[in-house]
């Protein structure tokens, strides 16, 4: 009789037998008896998924949805276990299974698209601040004791600690704290500057501008820098008001065709 101290415990305690179950199925054809034999199989198989599910309660997601998501992973390994490959059938499904709830978080809870690489440092971060939460106590890690304790660089675990603060975004509609008239994030919001649209195209012919004779460059900045009227600006010159539109006339002409032919 061996000795109970050197027999190694089932990862599952209560983990069912059903190597013939399996064995059973593979022979079976398409039809309502093979049918019944799998709902079997998955249905004992079951108490495993959900505690796989279980592992990933604290990340944001119902316990019901991560249950159904487990359940699919298990209908998966069923389906694609294979006995004649001589391996147990949990060392297949428990893989399969947390694979089916990881591809879950990636596909489903990030608001944005967010690199496999980062998901995983975010993870690491995430497991290091639970380690270290455990002795430290009064404060949050530092970037460098979690570096040290996940062995990471620090610049791994800044990116890290970022995607902890990105796996969900904040609605624009959401009330901003301490507002009291329902004032939201997207009322926060700038928007882009009208005047921005003019900025290229002032810097474009200041040069042309400036070489201008210098009665005519007064000119254009009255109307279009001052705003005056073209009377306004013909009086205060001495001259008809038809001289002055006709001088703002050749003058933007002159200055069109010669930023059009610079930027050729």
């Amino acid at each position: 009789m061996p000795n109970r101290a050197s027999v190694k415990h089932h990862p599952h305690d209560d983990a069912p037998d059903t190597a013939e179950a399996f064995r059973r199925l593979a022979t079976l054809s398409p039809g309502p008896e093979r049918d019944v034999l799998r709902d079997q199989i998955v249905e004992a198989w079951l108490p495993m998924a959900e505690r796989l599910a279980g592992r990933f309660r604290s990340r944001g997601e119902s316990y019901e949805d991560l249950r159904q998501v487990a359940a699919l992973g298990l209908v998966k390994a069923v389906d694609r276990y294979d006995p004649e490959r001589g391996h147990a059938f949990e060392s297949y499904a428990v893989p399969t299974v947390t694979g089916e709830i990881k591809r879950h978080f990636r596909d489903h809870m990030w608001t944005l698209h967010v690199p496999r690489r980062v998901q995983d440092l975010r993870n690491r971060v995430r497991f290091a601040n639970q380690d270290l939460s455990q002795t430290i106590s009064g404060r949050r890690p530092t970037v460098a004791e979690i570096a040290e304790h996940a062995n990471m660089s620090e610049e791994d675990v800044l990116v890290g600690l970022e995607a902890l603060e990105s796996f969900t975004a904040l609605s624009l509609d959401a009330e901003l704290p301490g507002s009291e008239d329902g004032y939201s994030l997207g009322d926060s919001l700038g928007s882009p500057d009208p005047a921005l649209d003019t900025v290229v195209d002032r810097e474009a012919v200041k040069p042309r501008l400036q070489a201008l004779p210098e009665r005519e460059r007064a000119i254009l900045y009255m109307r279009f820098f001052d705003d005056m009227t073209q009377s306004v600006i013909a009086e205060r010159l001495g001259i008809s008001q038809m001289h002055v539109s006709r001088l703002i006339s050749r003058c933007c002409n002159q200055l069109r065709e010669q930023v059009m032919r610079d930027a050729a």
